[in-house]
């Protein structure tokens, strides 16, 4: 039985959630029938892309929802094409329980498949657009999805995986498809607009693993048992409602399905390019005045990388909020965005698995660049050593996290680890004096070198420091004398000074001498996947 205090505590987080999901405008006043319906929405489909539209189409149904390549569509009549589509997905015979796999980039597709496939109950899973054929023949054996969606451009990728699947195309750059499979826009014209009756059991959503150390695994999204998750987010991160974000982290993938939903949440304007250019996103959000931008850490690097008056030459003043995350942030580069972009920048630590860990407020990233941050409300970190021994701040260990949104398991079996009822994020980091977490690295990645552990994000973080380098990626490789070296891959400026001698005399004067890489190869760029994270294991067959 909970004592007074934990009581008197829950009282007071709950309270204080209520606050920061109206001051979001969650919790908004309405007229009495609009509020019957936005309740009822959410009552009929629970916590899901159903009821975000749904409620989104009864309380603003002519405010703009979606704005891609094509033009703008409002609530209204994303509601009724979603409506439409899911009617049409029943009619060629997918219904409840069933697995529909989504290859799509950002779009409107993207997210009238996404919503019909929640309105009938069934399960979304998602691929990765840079997947190649037998990595999504594999997922598809393995998920045994009954349909595809998919852009056209990829149709030659999908024709092992997607063979004995019924098919439709979400875009296509002709005015006709030229697939033979039906659009979704043939659907959705010939389907009825009529309201579904909600599934007993609403769908999942299976977020495909980054797969940067083997094989992605499908990760079982489940609902989230309260709203003290998203209320410790936006305490953190000032998202309010109806904002104009531009989402131009990859949707298929954690950081960018979030803020997706976000959006449902705060009936936001979703600002949306199939493909990324930094020069078309600080475009769009000086012409479009966004409010939001969502980003991985990468994307900010090319931003960086564009000549100045690609910042000077733009008003950029709109900007309340850069959301990045998705692969770790470097402080200089987190401090030179800050500086180009202004103290908007929030910094969120979390997989696929864990959903977020800890948060890096502007002020965080002035005060510790580099760091992750602070848990949010509702959520709770632990360090353990390999013996599941907490472990003080300032000592390295496993990161381990609790909160209402850790993941059910992977779709083909297996778990991560728990100690006392929180999961294993994979990584190892430590807390500073300050309560702010740093990542480390993999728990995988350590490289024992001469009886020495070395985790390589300290060292990637030294490096990074060096006027004239873009990027760094340090790796260990086997060593006859010490088992294992460091080797180090750097991307430097054109015209940047910086030789092999330069980067191991820095990281001497700045760090123990066993963490001076032994090795270390310059070159164009490294390896990555959609989300900006890098391929550690195509470095590690790299040619030195």
């Amino acid at each position: 039985m909970p004592n007074a205090a934990d009581v008197a505590n829950r009282i007071a987080i709950a309270a204080k959630s209520i606050k920061v999901l109206a001051d979001a405008g969650i919790v908004a006043p309405m007229k009495p029938q609009t509020m019957v319906k936005a309740i009822g929405a959410t009552v009929r489909w629970g916590s899901t892309p159903a009821a975000g539209y749904t409620a989104s189409a009864a309380r603003r149904p002519g405010n703009t929802a979606i704005v891609d390549e094509l033009g703008s569509l409002t609530f209204s009549e994303v509601h009724e094409r979603t409506n439409a589509l899911a009617n049409e997905l029943n009619n060629q015979g997918i219904g409840a329980g069933d697995n529909v796999a989504v290859l799509a980039r950002n779009h409107r597709g993207f997210i009238d498949a996404t919503v019909a496939i929640s309105k009938i109950g069934a399960n979304a899973l998602y691929l990765n657009t840079m997947f190649a054929s037998p990595q999504i023949a594999e997922v598809c054996e393995r998920e045994k999805p009954v349909a595809l969606v998919y852009d056209e451009e990829f149709t030659e990728l999908i024709e092992e995986g997607g063979r004995n699947l019924k098919r439709f195309v979400a875009w296509h750059d002709a005015e006709e498809s030229r697939s033979g499979d039906p659009t979704l826009d043939s659907l959705i014209a010939r389907g009825s607009t009529a309201d579904l009756k909600a599934p007993a059991d609403p769908g999942r959503v299976v977020i495909l693993t980054s797969g940067t150390t083997g094989t992605p695994k499908g990760a079982n999204r489940q609902q989230p048992k309260s709203m003290l998750p998203v209320a410790g987010l936006f305490d953190k991160i000032p998202l309010k409602s109806e904002q104009r974000v531009l989402i131009s982290a990859p949707m298929f993938h954690s950081w960018g399905f979030a803020h997706f939903t976000f959006g449902l949440a705060l009936g936001s304007t979703l600002y949306l390019h199939r493909r990324f250019d930094p020069d078309q996103m600080l475009q769009t959000i000086q012409d479009q005045r966004c409010q939001v931008l969502a980003v991985v850490p990468v994307m900010l690097q090319r931003a960086l990388e564009l000549p100045e008056e690609a910042f000077s030459g733009r008003d950029l003043s709109s900007l309340e909020v850069i959301a990045v995350s998705g692969s770790a942030l470097p402080g200089p580069l987190a401090t030179e965005v800050m500086d180009r972009m202004g103290d908007v920048l929030y910094n969120l630590y979390g997989s696929t698995e864990v959903a977020w860990a800890t948060i890096a407020t502007p002020e965080d990233l002035r005060a510790a660049p580099g760091t992750a941050g602070r848990p949010p409300m509702g959520t709770v970190i632990k360090l353990f050593d390999d013996d599941g021994n907490e472990v003080p701040h300032g000592e390295t260990g496993r990161i381990f996290v609790g909160n209402e949104l850790q993941f059910e398991g992977y779709t083909g079996g297996g778990h991560k680890a728990f100690i006392d009822g929180l999961m294993s994020s994979g990584d190892v980091g430590h807390i500073d004096e300050g309560g702010r977490l740093f990542i480390d690295g993999r728990d995988d990645e350590m490289i024992v070198s001469g009886g020495e552990n070395v985790f390589p994000r300290e060292v990637e973080d030294a490096i990074s420091h060096i006027e004239g380098v873009d990027e760094v990626a340090v790796i260990g490789v086997e060593d006859d004398q010490f088992g294992q070296r460091l080797r180090a891959f750097v991307v430097a400026q054109e015209t940047a000074q910086v030789s092999e001698d330069h980067v191991r005399a820095h990281v001497k004067a700045n760090l123990a001498s066993y963490k001076v890489p032994r090795d270390v190869i310059f070159i164009e760029e490294l390896p990555r996947n959609a989300t900006g994270k890098i391929l550690k294991r195509v470095l590690v067959d790299h040619d030195s």
